[in-house]
This record gives C-alpha cells, structure tokens and sequence, in this order.
C-alpha cells in the first residue's frame, strides 16, 4: 500500500495550510493510500544541528519520514519563500527523501510560485523526485470562520495533487528500490544508497 506523509509547515493555530494538506491526505487515503501527518505546529523541533541528532524528538519523527514513500509538503509563503519551519525539517531530514516523490501545496496572496521553485530546489538537492506543479490556496479561496476551502478550483487542484501522489509514489519509490537492490545497476544514483 502507497504510504503518504504530509508535512505541515505552519506554525499558526488557524492555518489553511494545515486545511490544505489535509484535504490532500483525505483525498489520498480515499484513493487507496495510508497517510500520516507531521504538524510543526505540534512538535518542538530544535533547529538542525548535524552533532544532535540523536535527541528524542528527531528519533521520533525518523520513524515517520522512513516509513513514508512519498510526501505532501505544506507552507505559507513568507517573503516569497516557504516557512523556516519547513525549512528546519528538511535540512533534519534530508538524505531519508531520497528517490521519493514530493507534492507541493503553499498558501498564499501571491501565486506562490518562488516558493515552489525553492521547494523543488530543496526536493532536488535531496535526491527526491517533485510533480512537475505546486497548488497555491489563497486565503480568498477558503472561508475565514471555518477554514474550509470554497473554491471549487482549488479543491479540484488538491484532489489531483492527491490522485498524482498516489498514482506516481510507488512507481517512483519501487523502482528506487529495485535499484538499490539490483546488483548490476551501479551507474545509477540509487546505488549509492546501498
């Protein structure tokens, strides 16, 4: 089964990027998949230090990012980049996304689109694999009292993101596997991950 995690990288109490990736996750696990959330907003992270990761907190969320195959990146857009937050969890996490799929969602009253293209510079230069899009949710598409998403549009771009991840995730991850365990593929970049 296609195992999806999605992480949150809002830190705010009401937070349509928590909305956002939720929907994500509902749709995905309505297609077949299991899901799995991290919440920053929830978890005391310290910032990445390479000399301390072996504090609790870090082994805990280990757990969770190896079992994932893929992942659904949630954050809000701040001065057209994505959230430290965000940021903090994948510079702990970095060599575990290798030959895994990414799906990016980013709230925002812009198009987000820088903070896609660093998102796909991050995926990139962890060895993982992104969908070749990012939905942006702008706070006009939801409703302020209930944080639900109101704009038909959006949801139907979340839905696809969710059918992407599910469809494209065990391909991607499978074959990584394969060759990783393949013994005559070592030109191929999953050889280093023997």
């Amino acid at each position: 089964m296609t195992h999806i995690l999605g992480i949150i990288g809002s830190l705010g109490e009401r937070s349509l990027t928590r909305t956002a990736v939720l929907y994500v996750l509902d749709q995905a696990r309505d297609q077949g998949a299991s899901t799995d959330v991290i919440d920053l907003q929830e978890i005391d992270l310290p910032m990445f230090n390479p000399d301390t990761d072996t504090q609790a907190t870090y082994l805990n969320l280990l757990e969770k990012v190896n079992a994932a195959q893929g992942y659904v990146l949630g954050t809000p857009d701040y001065h057209g980049s994505f959230s430290g937050a965000l940021k903090n969890i994948l510079d702990h996490f970095w060599k575990e996304f290798a030959g895994k799929l990414f799906g990016t969602v980013c709230t925002s009253y812009e198009k987000g689109l820088t903070v896609t293209d660093h998102l796909r510079t991050v995926i990139r230069q962890c060895y993982g694999w992104s969908l070749p899009y990012g939905v942006c949710v702008s706070p006009v598409d939801s409703d302020d009292d209930s944080a639900v998403i109101t704009n038909p549009a959006v949801s139907k771009r979340l839905h696809m993101l969710a059918s992407d991840m599910v469809r494209y995730t065990p391909l991607l991850y499978g074959q990584f596997e394969k060759d990783k365990a393949h013994a005559l593929s070592q030109a191929g970049f999953a050889s280093h991950y023997r």
